[in-house]
């Protein structure tokens, strides 16, 4: 295997999980939407963890193009203690023998599917978590962590400035944009029929995020920024820059996921994502300062003084409090650790980040 990159980042995963991983010594995970950018995340972690603790447990991930994850990841391709399996969670197969824990977190995040076929988003979320909740029933699955989204809330008001779970709006069922949104509040519900003595479903719902493995070439803000920056272009922020949100870390989110799947109470959801909340102008300049090239900002337009100020930044506080969790990679530094990787990623392949696209301030 190749030297891995991320081997701060890992080993301090390791550190803050370790009492937990127990709980896989000698089992099987199955992992969806593995080739994601949390599927990524988790087999990296748990691929560290398995080694360094002689656990002497397999992982399966599965995801429609395993080899993706091949081409993206090679050393975890290699690894003998993860296998991949090719199956779309709405009617393919699911793997089989005895598995333990199962992380669901099969759902493409794209605003371009969500726009122009919402009823396979719906679709992907809503019977793929049918279908997965189905396997871990059939089979001996103790423990299925769903990975939800912070977008069940609906919009949020903008006097409040952190959304805590017991938040009961929601998104407007009668708009075709809010598919993602309601096909993760019926999983939800699914996961809360589905939870049993037997079988316990807590709930992540997750934010916004920054950190190797993201896509740079999507509708996420942060990561046009940092494309921008690697290119050396200057970010052009195309609205007001007024939205507010806040970014975890990969390392951060891997923590919170796996605490979750090991620690979380059934039925009970908790918020992933980060407390400190900027605006898109801020990140901009936050994305500059963070990186060599030190690119300049524009910001499109002026703010409307009174108008209401759109923000997506959660409470911590039941993950804090019940679950023991924090934010331990400060933004700057998470800006700077993910604009390296991919830098040295680049530079390895030629063309491992794409160029980038026009800044999108208006999104997460």
């Amino acid at each position: 295997m190749t030297k891995n990159r991320l081997a701060e980042d890992l080993d301090s995963i390791l550190a803050r999980t370790e009492p937990l991983w127990s709980d896989l010594r000698g089992q099987r995970i199955l992992i969806t939407g593995a080739t994601g950018f949390f599927g990524c995340w988790l087999l990296e972690s748990f691929a560290w963890a398995n080694r360094r603790l002689g656990l002497g447990a397999s992982a399966v991930a599965m995801s429609r193009t395993p080899a993706a994850l091949a081409q993206r990841a090679p050393h975890l391709a290699a690894d003998k203690t993860i296998s991949f399996h090719a199956g779309d969670v709405r009617h393919g197969d699911f793997p089989h023998g005895h598995f333990s824990h199962v992380v669901h977190a099969a759902t493409s995040a794209s605003a371009q599917l969500n726009t122009e076929a919402p009823l396979v988003m719906f679709d992907t979320i809503v019977e793929g978590a049918r279908r997965a909740l189905q396997f871990a029933l059939a089979g001996s699955v103790s423990r299925f962590l769903f990975v939800s989204s912070g977008a069940v809330y609906g919009t949020q008001p903008s006097h409040l400035t952190h959304m805590a779970e017991t938040f009961e709006g929601g998104p407007d069922p009668l708009n075709r944009a809010n598919a993602y949104a309601e096909g993760k509040r019926a999983a939800e519900m699914l996961c809360t029929l589905a939870a049993s003595p037997r079988l316990t479903i807590p709930i992540a719902r997750c934010f916004a995020f920054v950190g190797p493995y993201m896509p740079l070439d999507t509708h996420f803000a942060i990561g046009n920024f940092i494309s921008n920056s690697l290119f050396g272009n200057p970010i052009q922020v195309k609205g007001d820059g007024s939205p507010y949100r806040s970014y975890l870390y990969a390392s951060d989110l891997a923590v919170w996921l796996w605490t979750a799947l090991f620690k979380g109470q059934s039925g009970r959801a908790y918020n992933v994502g980060s407390e400190d909340a900027l605006n898109i102008a801020a990140l901009a300049n936050e994305v500059s300062a963070a990186t060599p090239t030190k690119v300049a900002v524009s910001i499109a337009s002026a703010h409307v003084h009174g108008a209401p100020v759109h923000r997506y930044v959660p409470s911590t506080a039941r993950a804090r409090e019940e679950l023991g969790l924090s934010a331990d990679v400060p933004l700057r530094e998470a800006i700077r650790r993910t604009s390296s990787w991919f830098a040295e990623g680049k530079a390895a392949n030629g063309s491992a980040v794409k160029a980038p696209l026009a800044a999108r301030g208006h999104h997460a």
